[in-house]
């Protein structure tokens, strides 16, 4: 793994696959992804789910990867019908794909009896043409990276193993901190004028306020989000002071 402090390293999410659209499945991967990916130093910067439809996949693979550092997949890797993700995956970037030797193996490993291996799982093994292959520790089945676009499983045991495979074969930046500060109290009315003003004077700095409902009160958090620990320092030194006024003024 490399450390790249000057330029940022961004990602985008593909989530794939009918039954999170349906609601019959609940994704629990983009928040893991999300978070895995921040404390790397790979800023996830957008997420979309699509359904399993070959057009809609592949228009959203080249939009994605094209602004994106890295592209990673989610779902549509397995042996059934609407397991299509490879396939265009091939399409999306102008490549063949065909059943891989390396990832045949694998399977081999899983399927130890030959006729277990029919020709449902083999479609697991098709991988597009100049892939590398990310080793499934769970299952066999691999993911792979292809280009910038790196496709993993849905299931998320697997996603997460996949995840962790690929990890050493990415460039990253610098990890962002992050400070936050209670509101203590006040309504975000009350300081949104303020922040704002915070915000411009230090550009170098995230800032957003996230307000949580304990089932009796809203509660206020600021968080403050920067590469750059000096000017994160600075801009919690203003929105410090400035709920600090705000709240003597209301005295």
């Amino acid at each position: 793994m490399t450390n790249d402090i000057q330029d940022k390293v961004t990602a985008a999410l593909l989530v794939i696959g009918d039954e999170i659209l349906s609601g019959r499945t609940k994704d629990k991967n983009i928040g893991y992804i999300a978070e895995y990916l921040t404390a790397i130093g790979i800023d996830l910067r957008e997420v979309r789910v699509v359904s399993d439809d070959e057009g809609a996949i592949i228009e959203a693979v080249n939009a994605l990867r094209a602004r994106n550092s890295y592209l990673f997949t989610t779902g549509g890797i397995g042996p059934t019908h609407d397991d299509i993700t490879a396939d265009c995956i091939a399409k999306a970037l102008g490549v063949g794909i065909s059943h891989d030797p390396r990832a045949v193996a694998m399977l081999k490993e899983r399927y130890a009896n030959p006729e277990d291996l029919n020709e449902a799982r083999l479609r697991m093994a098709r991988i597009p043409d100049g892939a590398d292959l990310i080793e499934n520790p769970i299952s066999k089945a691999p993911g792979f990276m292809v280009a910038n676009v790196i496709v993993m499983a849905g299931v998320p045991a697997i996603m997460q193993a996949m995840l962790e495979g690929v990890t050493p074969k990415l460039k990253t930046g610098k990890t962002i901190s992050s400070v936050s500060i209670d509101s203590g109290g006040l309504p975000e009315g009350a300081y949104a004028t303020g922040l704002g003003e915070v915000q411009k004077a230090h550009p170098g700095v995230i800032i957003g306020s996230y307000p949580h409902f304990d089932g009796q009160r809203f509660i206020n958090q600021i968080v403050l989000r920067s590469r750059d620990e000096a000017l994160l320092d600075q801009a919690k030194t203003a929105v410090a002071a400035l709920i600090t006024q705000l709240k003597s003024a209301n005295l």
